[in-house]
């Protein structure tokens, strides 16, 4: 079953490797794995914690926004970490987004990227009842 909207990032990526920036099914918007890069150009080189903002706070914020939804309609996250000593810094800047609103979360690490300067990648799933 198709999805019933594709939300593009414009990144050239998205056509070439056949994904999309999220997905929306009926209620729910499928936020794919998201790094601290804006605009092709990795923000925050060597700051896990700032990759994680960026990561939350403008691109996936971003794709949410797209649809009408916001972070507080996230329900699951999934953390995604080069270096598990990265954990308290990137679970801080989680915490910080996702403290009130307490998604469903599972972090893991020990990671490798495609891009070896990326520390953090994070997904989300949003839901909201149709009004």
């Amino acid at each position: 079953m198709a999805a019933d909207r594709l939300i593009s990032s414009g990144s050239p990526y998205e056509s070439a490797i056949g994904y999309s920036r999220a997905t929306v099914c009926g209620e729910y918007v499928h936020v794919s794995g998201s790094t601290a890069t804006v605009e092709g150009v990795l923000q925050h080189e060597g700051d896990s914690y700032g990759q994680a903002k960026i990561a939350i706070e403008v691109v996936i914020a971003a794709a949410l926004a797209q649809v009408g939804y916001t972070l507080n309609d996230v329900v699951r996250t999934r953390v995604y970490l080069a270096n598990v000593e990265d954990m308290d810094a990137v679970s801080k800047a989680h915490g910080e987004a996702f403290g009130d609103i307490r998604p469903a979360a599972t972090m893991l690490a020990g990671l490798k990227f495609i891009n070896p300067g990326m520390l953090v990648e994070i997904e989300a799933d949003a839901w909201r009842r149709a009004e």
